[in-house]
């Protein structure tokens, strides 16, 4: 884990916070492009009253409209949990060059823990997937997020 990724994942959890306290699933993202966060969002799927509204979904749309363009060539994207299915697809297709992410999601995800999308040599766009970056403090803020809606 390089310190490059760690700072940027940071501000990764700092958005899953934030949807932490507006009550929504704890899960944060960002979009690096030259070195610099050029979009940043969280889940809003409660808020937005919008299934798609997952963090990287919005963060992908936005960096589109600020690259204006949606081949999002040269950008990283920093996640706290592994993206789902849906997330890996819009990933696949706006043709990132790599994904971190925190902690695996046994349940959804698409980028190692079900299915290993971004890799996949039957896709017509692969990028790199690096996992594990500050995978503890992601994962803990999931746990507190589920345990006090028990």
């Amino acid at each position: 884990m390089s310190e490059r990724d760690k700072f940027f994942m940071k501000a990764a959890i700092r958005e899953a916070e934030r949807a932490f306290q507006e009550d929504e699933v704890p899960i944060g993202a960002v979009a690096v492009f030259d070195g610099k966060i050029i979009a940043s969002n969280h889940n809003r799927k409660e808020q937005l009253r919008d299934p798609l509204a997952h963090a990287e979904m919005l963060v992908v749309s936005e960096t589109s409209k600020k690259l204006e363009r949606w081949r999002l060539t040269g950008v990283t994207l920093y996640v706290t949990i592994e993206p789902c299915l849906m997330c890996m697809g819009a990933l696949i297709h706006s043709r990132i060059d790599r994904l971190v992410f925190g902690a695996r999601d046994p349940k959804f995800g698409g980028a190692k823990s079900l299915y290993e999308l971004g890799e996949d040599p039957r896709m017509n766009h692969r990028f790199e997937v690096a996992e594990g970056v500050m995978a503890e403090e992601a994962a803990q803020l999931m746990r507190s997020f589920f345990a006090s809606k028990r």
